[in-house]
């Protein structure tokens, strides 16, 4: 299964040019300003989980921020990014593996995902993915996801919807809720999936 999903999203990135796909965005918008929000310094650690060929890095860079990790399943989608920033990807720290084997080597302050989360579909997996972030996050994570109103699958694959309520709920173990706000994403076909952002804080220690 591991070798079909990670066949399926270099194959997307293979055949398919960012017009061609409806998570694509000009400006990452939203993604920055919740970043920003948390008021760290620009050496913070940030990493973005599934970030694929997204141009989040690119608005991180000029942001002045030096410390950033770019995660995906799909090589051939970092190096899409990479061939996209230059001399600049020798500034970032991509990391080629599906999210379900990740197994991080440092702590990060800011964990970003508007990617990943909603493919995750089971149990496990999604027990397995809080686990992985707990142990990575050092202070803030940042989710966006399909909202209740949004699509129920995307690129072909099933994917699961979240509520307010249920996203908070199912983190609430580790992380605390900062705010919540649902948005339409505009896709490069003029149609619109609904996302919900959720930011949170890492929760101290016991």
């Amino acid at each position: 299964m591991k070798k079909s999903l990670k066949f399926h999203w270099e194959t997307v990135f293979t055949t398919k040019q960012p017009h061609e796909v409806s998570w694509t965005q000009d400006v990452p918008k939203t993604s920055i300003d919740l970043i920003k929000s948390y008021e760290l310094p620009k050496s913070t650690k940030i990493i973005d989980i599934g970030g694929g060929d997204s141009k989040l890095v690119d608005f991180l860079l000029e942001e002045g921020y030096e410390n950033i990790s770019v995660l995906d399943i799909s090589e051939n989608a970092l190096e899409r990014a990479k061939s996209r920033l230059g001399d600049k990807a020798e500034m970032v720290s991509w990391i080629v593996t599906d999210i379900n084997d990740f197994k991080p080597e440092d702590k990060y302050d800011v964990w970003h995902d508007r990617a990943a989360f909603h493919f995750l579909t089971t149990t496990e997996e999604i027990s397995r993915y809080i686990e992985t972030a707990n142990n990575a996050i050092s202070s803030f994570m940042t989710i966006g996801t399909f909202s209740a109103n949004g699509p129920t699958k995307c690129s072909g694959l099933e994917i699961k919807q979240y509520s307010e309520s249920e996203l908070t709920n199912t983190l609430a173990q580790n992380f605390s809720k900062i705010k919540c706000f649902q948005e339409n994403h505009l896709t490069p076909f003029n149609t619109e999936q609904n996302f919900l952002f959720c930011s949170f804080k890492k929760k101290a220690l016991q």
